[in-house]
């Protein structure tokens, strides 16, 4: 809906929400076997019905059953998604322990943090994903002389910038020596 709701079809949506959702929860709850997951499929299909709701109260309709229905629909394609999961486990296995980045990488991450957005962009798309400056001029929807502009420009200041976090680290390690 683009326009504002009468004061009366949102005391409708309350009532209804207040009537049922307690109800509804506690029904999909017994389907489901996890509370929290029946508390977010309702919430889910509430939220989506508030924004059809002048055309779910219209006479022709019924708002309670169709949140029942979407409700129960997220809760299945919830249930999919984590069968696919353990199917996926089974199969695979257990992940393996991903080891925490390095201080490097850490550096670079809050390096780029500080960037201009499209500085930070050119710079992982070009240097991280090998993209070419055609390609990230393409992606980008730029000239290819904007891009290496960024480019040169992000550079420099990564330069400065992971220069400063070398030397911080080269001081801490020389104190702690």
């Amino acid at each position: 809906m683009t326009g504002r709701r009468s004061v009366s079809a949102v005391t409708d949506f309350d009532q209804v929400y207040a009537t049922t959702a307690p109800r509804l929860v506690g029904q999909l709850y017994l389907m489901i076997g996890d509370l929290a997951e029946a508390q977010d499929c309702v919430q889910e299909a509430f939220a989506r019905a508030w924004l059809r709701w002048d055309s779910l109260t219209d006479g022709r309709g019924d708002p309670v059953g169709w949140v029942k229905t979407t409700a129960y629909r997220l809760a299945i394609s919830h249930w999919r998604h984590w069968k696919a999961g353990v199917k996926a486990l089974r199969k695979h296995g257990v992940p393996p322990d991903t080891p925490a980045p390095s201080p490097d990488a850490v550096a670079l991450r809050d390096a780029l943090a500080q960037l201009p957005k499209a500085q930070r962009v050119a710079l992982v798309l070009h240097h991280l994903n090998d993209m070419r400056v055609e390609d990230v001029a393409r992606e980008l929807r730029v000239p290819p002389g904007t891009v290496k502009a960024r480019l040169s420009r992000g550079r420099a200041a990564l330069a400065v910038l992971l220069a400063d976090w070398h030397t911080d680290v080269l001081a801490t390690e020389e104190f702690h020596a």
